[in-house]
């Protein structure tokens, strides 16, 4: 039988909530699930919570409030606080990158924490 993750989309209220609420959604109160996208690929390969035979899904309930709360604004937030640790030969893209998310234009936080949710989910994922 598969197992299902809710994740409460009413409780994002930005990058580091969203990692509380889909800790606390896989591991009960204080529990972990990533601190960033490269950490939650590795938490869906297994260990960290989910079942060992791999049936699970997840079901992120009212993800329009949290698509807002991971628009572009906290995107270019999130961009900014990497800038100085992006390697010199990437800053280029780094700034093209930020430079779209202070325009409103380009993939958000909360569209590229979906498709990590997606394509590492066995059992998918259901935005609600």
């Amino acid at each position: 039988m598969t197992l299902t993750y809710v994740i409460d989309g009413s409780r994002v209220t930005g990058l580091e909530r969203f990692w509380e609420v889909i800790g606390e959604a896989v591991n009960g109160p204080g529990g972990y699930f990533g601190r960033n996208l490269d950490a939650l690929a590795d938490c869906l390969g297994g260990g960290m919570g989910t079942p060992d035979d791999g049936d699970f899904d997840f079901e992120w309930r009212d993800h329009a409030v949290s698509a807002r709360a991971l628009g572009h604004e906290e995107t270019a937030r999130w961009l900014r606080q990497g800038l100085e640790r992006v390697h010199p030969s990437n800053r280029t893209e780094a700034r093209r990158r930020l430079d779209a998310a202070q325009a409103g234009r380009g993939p958000t936080l909360f569209d590229l924490i979906v498709d990590v949710l997606r394509d590492g989910t066995p059992g998918g994922l259901r935005l609600l």
